[in-house]
């Protein structure tokens, strides 16, 4: 299986725009955010509740703790939230007409609850298609590791972010471009 693309800032632009025009826009947005900007699983973002990432303020938090039944791997991690995921999830927010704890935070508009897996999957196939991008729903998770490596950020960082237990799986995620070999190979 063809390891999933690394989209430019062009590209994630031009998804987002995507994302941002159908009836569901902010709702696509931050889900795909989630991914790319967060380095979220598809499982992890369909299993988020509004507690997740409601705060006590009613604010979107800056750290998202996944409980082992949330993960890959069974295991708990925290995902850090930027300022700017953070301004767009706290505008979803603002959406939700029921902001029980339990409640899915990206929902169905069919059921009002959790997506399974395969359908966010599937829903994120086809706003990268109409982006004319074809990719899988991984690639916004392996853009995400890509440029953290990309901005020096540590292979060990990088693998805590990404909630993985072994760190040859996380260089896995990393693509190496030309312009980083050429800098690295000046840097001696």
């Amino acid at each position: 299986m063809a390891k999933a693309k690394v989209l430019s800032k062009d590209e994630v632009k031009r998804v987002m725009r995507m994302a941002d025009e159908g009836c569901n826009g902010l709702r696509d947005k931050t889900a795909l955010s989630l991914s790319i900007a967060a380095g979220m699983r598809i499982g992890e973002i369909c299993a988020l509740t509004i507690g997740d990432v409601r705060g006590l303020d009613g604010k979107a938090v800056s750290i998202i703790h996944l409980t082992k039944n949330q993960t890959k791997g069974n295991r708990s991690r925290r995902v850090f939230v930027s300022e700017a995921l953070g301004k767009l999830l706290n505008a979803y927010l603002a959406t939700i007409s029921d902001l029980g704890d339990d409640r899915a935070f990206i929902r169905s508009n069919r059921t009002g609850g959790h997506f399974s897996n395969v359908t966010l999957s599937t829903r994120f196939k086809a706003i990268y298609l109409a982006a004319g991008i074809a990719t899988s729903s991984h690639a916004g998770r392996r853009t995400f590791a890509t440029r953290m490596n990309a901005a020096g950020i540590g292979m060990a960082t990088i693998q805590q972010a990404m909630g993985h237990a072994n760190i040859a799986t996380t260089a896995g995620y990393c693509w190496v471009s030309d312009d980083q070999l050429a800098n690295a190979v000046n840097v001696i």
